[in-house]
């Protein structure tokens, strides 16, 4: 089985793939605190609460934007798996053409986004990534990563709210019962949640302007059900679209 690991800012995501299967998958928040070995107990502990072993786990293949963890994780892949992961840079076969000013400056996860996309979905498209950042990225037909957007995420809009505004409490990021709230909480959860809304439905108009009538808008991240509940801009839901990537990019290096 093949181990494909997102590092986020937030967020480790983790899944097993049986070929093109995506079996067990997993979120755990990113401690840049934790060891190698400590992570590496956590890998068996997970897998060994889906049933498997580390023996079954045959390959690895990692995405990170943090980078101070990429070789931790490495190590504790190597060290408890017995597997070397392919980690996805510059160096690595992704069949995605970046189009950016400066290709390096392009973060793995929105790379091997684009592979998935490509490969699953077709283009030109839009993918909107529910993360620490709120990202857009536009993909051509023929597959190239044109470039995108990047707006801060929803929960760090909320954080900054609570910080830096005395009366205002933490929220959880769930509908309120109107757009117009009655109360902190509801108009707090109505800001959060319709504003954001609001901003994707407003660059999605964008892009397609730039990238023609038929692109598809492919939304992502932990967050992406919460919005796409509000909007009919977003056409499919792919959660699990980052892993998906990483398998496709494993498969063009093997």
């Amino acid at each position: 089985m093949l181990l494909a690991i997102d590092i986020g800012n937030t967020n480790i995501t983790l899944g097993l793939y049986q070929g093109k299967e995506l079996g067990p998958r997993w979120r755990i928040a990113t401690d840049p605190q934790r060891t190698a070995d400590e992570y590496g107990v956590l890998l068996l502990n997970l897998l060994a609460a889906c049933g498997y072993g580390a023996s079954q786990v045959s390959a690895a293949v990692m995405a990170s934007v943090v980078p101070p963890l990429t070789g931790t994780l490495v190590q504790a892949v190597q060290s408890y798996l017995g597997q070397k992961p392919l980690v996805v840079d510059s160096s690595v076969k992704t069949g995605v053409r970046v189009r950016y000013d400066d290709p390096s400056q392009v973060g793995a996860d929105r790379i091997v986004d684009a592979a998935a996309v490509h490969k699953l979905y077709g283009g030109p498209a839009c993918v909107v990534d529910f993360g620490t950042a709120t990202t857009f990225d536009a993909i051509t037909a023929e597959g190239d990563y044109l470039g995108g957007a990047i707006a801060p995420g929803i929960g760090i809009a909320s954080e900054a709210l609570f910080q830096r505004a005395a009366k205002l409490p933490k929220v959880e990021l769930k509908r309120p019962p109107a757009a117009i709230g009655r109360n902190t909480v509801h108009s707090m959860q109505s800001g959060l949640l319709f504003g954001y809304v609001g901003l994707v439905e407003g660059m999605v108009a964008r892009f397609r302007a730039e990238l023609g009538p038929q692109m598809k808008v492919i939304a992502t991240g932990g967050l992406a059900e919460l919005i796409a509940r509000e909007t009919p801009v977003i056409e499919i839901i792919a959660p699990w679209l980052t892993l998906d990537g990483l398998r496709i990019v494993w498969e063009l290096n093997r």
